[in-house]
């Protein structure tokens, strides 16, 4: 596992969380009877835009990125670092509801409700959004 204190040759942080998102995950955390669980953040091919984010209460494993970011720690598998290096975590709430989004540098298009994306290197045609 390569932890961020490890990871010198990284031009930019990895993955950041705002201090809602932040806040957020300390409260799911908090009320797990776990306390090796991370935040796991992935990217898996689906969703209108050809990618979509994922998250989950994971535990780490040997080839992952661990970032501990402010007492959270974060892990993220390295085919998935490669789409999400640089993006912030946020939590929303609107009126349409709430949750998790992820504002990310290396998305060039995104789907409507921003669960899914394109980015230059997995160009694509995107499908018709299902989302809403």
């Amino acid at each position: 596992m390569i932890t961020i204190d490890e990871v010198s040759t990284l031009p930019q942080q990895v993955v950041t969380l705002s201090a809602k998102a932040a806040e957020m995950v300390r409260d799911i955390l908090a009320k797990e009877e776990s306390n090796t669980l991370a935040l796991r953040v992935y990217v898996a091919g689906g969703g209108c835009s050809g990618l979509q984010y994922g998250m989950a209460l994971d535990d780490p494993m040997d080839d992952d990125v661990l970032i501990n970011y402010e007492g959270i720690r974060v892990v993220l598998d390295p085919e998935s670092l490669r789409f999400v290096q640089g993006a912030e975590i946020d939590y929303v709430e609107s009126l349409m509801g709430a949750g998790f989004t992820v504002n990310n540098p290396n998305a060039v298009s995104s789907c409507g409700c921003g669960h899914s994306f394109q980015t230059a290197e997995e160009s694509g045609s995107a499908r018709g959004c299902g989302c809403h």
